[in-house]
């Protein structure tokens, strides 16, 4: 036996157990419907985590030497640390997947930036981003990526898992999920925040040029993904969010090739918090509504607060999940929301990053939007991220998940 075959192998048998054992299936049934607007109570889920913080005891250390099994390896002890530290209502597919290696040339844009980092051990850092979409000439620079799909390492690594752990979790190919379309959060990254947002007042025709041409190179590459056949129609992991509804294709998928009507897809502003309402449905919704709108279901938002642009995001064709932010206020999406959507509700990740979780702040949070979930009528999902640090304590992630799980159960009973 190879040394990563004796790492991976029972890692992969416990990660079958939990895939099979009898909350991981009530998980799936419960997303699903929750998706589907027909949920009893919200499903609660942990992602985005500071692990740098919760490897205390080397649980989360690979040690894996070919570099693409040590990702298999992450994969499987991520996993298996969540289950056994804070597995609120968290899916775990019944497989291992081998992501299908695609190569993109991208939009041959070039970010320029300084950052700086508080924490060394922490990826999240600030930055600081330089204008390089300042001029006309400068849009000429962006061009529709070329996708191409490497099937011959595809299926090497296939193979080699296979022969590895085969025998004892299922491995299957994977391609693209669902389609993300973030098109000002990227054009943040090339220009920086105060140029964008000074232009969108002062040179509106650039800003609808500019957005239009990455537009443009988004649909571009939706349109290769589908021709190359690279979408995938079984989805579990929706950026944070469970996928699984009963409204696509799902696991169940059999004929032909996948399409954009099959999958989900994924759009959000995040830089947009700070615009108006037509501003925020004429530089962004406008232009989702010919690249995630063409999807079979659609999830928006993310960090920006849309408790007041509701009337403007369901003009995107095909809407079913937005995002509500701590920063809005989930009252006033609960009732605007009501029974139409499912409401993604993103608790704040302040709340533990601190020495010792404030448990009475956090019942009076998560009280709240559970109140204005349950008056409303309104399927969804309540999930913790973007948790860039714990306070250097575990245990507030851990008491958190009790907690909010404990307030769930007792809401909906």
């Amino acid at each position: 036996m190879t040394h990563d075959e004796a790492v991976l192998r029972p890692l992969a048998a416990e990660y079958l157990r939990l895939s099979n054992d009898d909350r991981n299936l009530e998980a799936l049934r419960l997303h699903a419907a929750v998706n589907d607007l027909r949920a009893a109570r919200p499903a609660v889920l942990l992602d985005e985590l500071p692990w740098h913080e919760l490897n205390g005891d080397g649980e989360m250390t690979c040690r894996c030497t070919e570099p693409w099994l040590r990702d298999i390896e992450w994969l499987l002890r991520a996993t298996l640390y969540k289950a056994r530290h804070l597995r609120a209502d968290m899916v775990v597919p019944p497989y291992l997947p081998v992501w299908k290696v695609i190569h993109s040339t991208g939009n041959r844009l070039r970010i320029e930036e300084k950052t700086l980092a508080a924490d060394a051990g922490n990826h999240i850092v600030s930055h600081e981003y330089v204008d390089v979409l300042k001029t006309e000439a400068d849009l000429e620079r962006i061009h529709a990526p070329e996708i191409t799909y490497d099937e011959a390492e595809t299926m090497r690594r296939f193979e080699r898992l296979g022969a590895l752990v085969g025998d004892i979790v299922p491995v299957r190919l994977k391609g693209v999920e669902y389609l993300g379309v973030t098109t000002w959060d990227e054009i943040s990254t090339y220009r920086g925040v105060t140029d964008l947002l000074v232009d969108l007042v002062d040179r509106p025709e650039f800003c609808h040029r500019m957005v239009r041409l990455l537009t443009d190179a988004k649909k571009a590459e939706l349109d290769q993904y589908e021709a190359l056949g690279l979408l995938d129609a079984d989805i579990h992991d929706l950026h944070c969010t469970a996928g699984r509804t009963g409204a696509l294709p799902g696991p169940a998928y059999t004929g032909g090739r996948v399409t954009r009507k099959d999958i989900w897809g994924r759009g959000t502003a995040q830089i947009f918090a700070s615009v108006s309402k037509a501003m925020h449905e004429e530089f962004d919704i406008d232009y989702m509504v010919e690249t995630v709108g063409q999807c079979g279901l659609v999830y928006y938002g993310c960090c920006e607060p849309l408790d007041r642009k509701i009337d403007i995001v369901e003009k995107i064709p095909n809407l079913r999940k937005i995002s509500i932010t701590p920063w809005a206020n989930v009252d006033v999406a609960a009732e605007a929301i009501g029974r139409k959507y499912v409401l993604a509700s993103k608790p704040n990740p302040a709340s533990v990053a601190v020495p010792v979780l404030d448990e009475d702040a956090l019942r009076e949070e998560i009280g709240r939007i559970l109140g204005a979930v349950r008056r409303n009528g309104c399927s969804a999902d309540i999930v913790l991220k973007d948790v860039s640090t714990c306070g250097r304590n575990p245990e507030n992630l851990f008491r958190w998940e009790r907690i909010v799980m404990e307030m769930v159960r007792n809401a909906f009973s």
